[in-house]
């Protein structure tokens, strides 16, 4: 499950994604758009602008805004960024691999191998949606309902 970190981030990502190369946005209305607590907010957007994936401006008509194109942000960096690794075992991670303590082979767990493939299924869907496509997602759904 996703923590409300990601979520949180996640949610404000797609709002500033829609309002791509409009200007930097304030954290107030950013919160209050996405029901967002303010203070929260601030700490993870900090997160996100020291990655590499927003940016901010000081002062009269500042805020934050995208440095990436919302093609260019992938759901698996933003996840792995709040909550760590994407998988249910440490066995079966990449970056925070650990030995499951009562595994007696890894080579032949068959637990170990279904939760691999959890976690390989899981990462190929986050690492090819990107922002642009949730926003792309939404309005499918709104056209469908029109019709």
């Amino acid at each position: 499950m996703l923590s409300k970190k990601a979520k949180y981030g996640i949610n404000a990502l797609v709002y500033l994604a829609k309002k791509y190369e409009q200007g930097p946005l304030l954290i107030g209305d950013i919160a209050t758009h996405e029901n967002i607590p303010k203070k929260f907010l601030e700490a993870i957007l900090l997160d996100l602008k020291n990655v590499g994936i927003l940016g901010s401006k000081k002062g009269r008509g500042g805020g934050y805004y995208l440095i990436k194109s919302p093609d260019e942000v992938n759901m698996a960096d933003v996840v792995r960024l709040f909550d760590g690794a994407i998988a249910f075992l440490p066995c079966v991670t990449h970056r925070y691999y650990e030995r499951c303590e009562e595994c007696k082979d890894e080579k032949t767990c068959g637990i170990r191998s279904l939760f691999k493939e959890v976690r390989d299924q899981t990462v190929e869907m986050l690492k090819n949606n990107t922002l642009s496509d949730i926003i792309a997602r939404e309005q499918a759904i709104i056209e469908q309902e029109d019709i």
